[in-house]
């Protein structure tokens, strides 16, 4: 069987590691037992293609696998127990479960395969097979349906944004030339628009009450490649654990670029002071803080989080009083895009924390109401976000000034001081 142009265009790539998501039927088992094949072909290879579980291995590439080395000729022994195949030049290729990530410690890999990657916990990665790579300087290949973006495999698909090692690849059903027109428009009709999606056209659909729907990645993810200017723009959110904020420059009179992230576990405001002192020396920082900060005591002698930036030598800009949450969030989701198409905020690659903060917070079940708290919260760094956007781009009110100003709005003075 020839390799579709998708195929062909992976197994032809150098990348160490790649990561395919593709629609059901694409091809993915066909190109798995390829590149098993193809790795193997090297005296003395170890070859892995791991599956959530050792019996869906078993079911999914055990009998593709046997036939094509058997069509090669190539393999030496075949054991049926340990799903382990021995080749005549001496490498093996064998077929594991990640349902138990401890059998698979100790053993040095120079290729593998991790199929449906996306049902996989995470640690079995990091924790196990990662490592395996090492002292063989292996490679990898992750190919799966996509399950949404609340997941490790969204955050390993966009791994190529930031580290040259990798590579990643999107493919519809309809692509692999293996199902029809007629077919791909049955399951259309038998499928939630969702399901279809997710399904057949390989996209990362998130769950229903995502906040900052206006933000994608495509359009306001970009790096910021310019010189840094003089004047930096610091938005942050008090939280202690962990204080969090984004480091922001203006673009012209209209626009943001968020180019850094502050994270400090365990941390208070003195903290947050010097690390941006010793990240940007001799520039002049303007902070746009939570509200909060002018009551909030933050040590003995009554000092608050606002006197600390104050005395730090950085002008400080913030609301006499909290605006409304949902007009925070429709303030940053108005900068992502307007409703003329206007993009006015893009963040940089960096900044990962922000990113997925953007990407994974969502309504509470049935609510308007923000989730907040639990083991992963993502709303520190989207607080801290909106603090600023909301204050330089108020989304107004109908009953509002209509001669104010609409664009960013580069104030001279903070507003606890007028």
């Amino acid at each position: 069987m020839a390799l579709n142009l998708g195929q062909a265009e992976v197994a032809s790539d150098e990348h160490r590691f790649k990561c395919i998501v593709a629609g059901r039927r694409w091809g993915k088992t066909y190109l798995a037992t390829r590149e098993l094949a193809r790795q193997a072909r090297f005296p003395d290879r170890r070859v892995w293609y791991i599956a959530p579980s050792y019996r869906m291995a078993k079911q999914i590439v055990w009998q593709p696998l046997k036939w094509r080395l058997q069509d090669l000729r190539w393999a030496q022994k075949i054991n049926e127990s340990e799903l382990t195949i021995t080749l005549r030049n001496g490498s093996t290729i064998a077929l594991r479960g990640a349902d138990n990530p401890d059998s698979l410690r100790g053993v040095g890999l120079d290729f593998m395969v991790m199929d449906e990657f996306a049902m996989i916990d995470e640690n079995a990665w990091t924790e196990v097979l990662r490592p395996t790579l090492s002292d063989r300087n292996g490679s990898a290949m992750f190919i799966s349906t996509p399950m949404g973006i609340h997941n490790w495999a969204y955050d390993l698909y966009n791994r190529q944004n930031e580290d040259a090692a990798w590579r990643s690849w999107s493919f519809k059903t309809i692509d692999g030339g293996r199902v029809s027109e007629e077919e791909i428009a049955q399951a259309r009709r038998d499928l939630s628009d969702r399901q279809f999606r997710q399904e057949y056209e390989a996209t990362f659909e998130t769950y229903s009450g995502r906040i900052y729907y206006n933000f994608e990645r495509a359009q306001n993810v970009k790096p910021f490649t310019m010189e840094i200017p003089r004047e930096v723009l610091i938005f942050c959110d008090f939280n202690v654990n962990p204080i969090s904020a984004c480091v922001a420059i203006f673009v012209g009179e209209q626009q943001l670029h968020v180019i850094d992230e502050i994270v400090i576990w365990s941390s208070n405001t003195d903290e947050l002071v010097d690390e941006i002192k010793n990240r940007y020396p001799n520039k002049s920082v303007r902070v746009y803080p939570d509200p909060a900060g002018v009551q909030r005591k933050t040590s003995a002698g009554g000092r608050t989080d606002i006197t600390i930036l104050e005395n730090a030598g950085f002008r400080v800009f913030y609301h006499r009083s909290h605006p409304l949450v949902r007009d925070r969030i429709n303030a940053v989701n108005a900068a992502f895009k307007n409703t003329d198409g206007e993009v006015n905020l893009w963040i940089d690659p960096r900044c990962r924390r922000v990113i997925e903060s953007l990407e994974k917070q969502v309504y509470k079940e049935n609510t308007q109401i923000p989730e907040k708290g639990g083991d992963q919260d993502f709303s520190h760094m989207n607080d801290a976000l909106g603090y600023g956007v909301q204050y330089l781009r108020p989304i107004r009110k109908e009953h509002e000034r209509r001669d104010e100003p609409t664009v960013w709005r580069h104030q001279t003075q903070s507003v606890r001081s007028q």
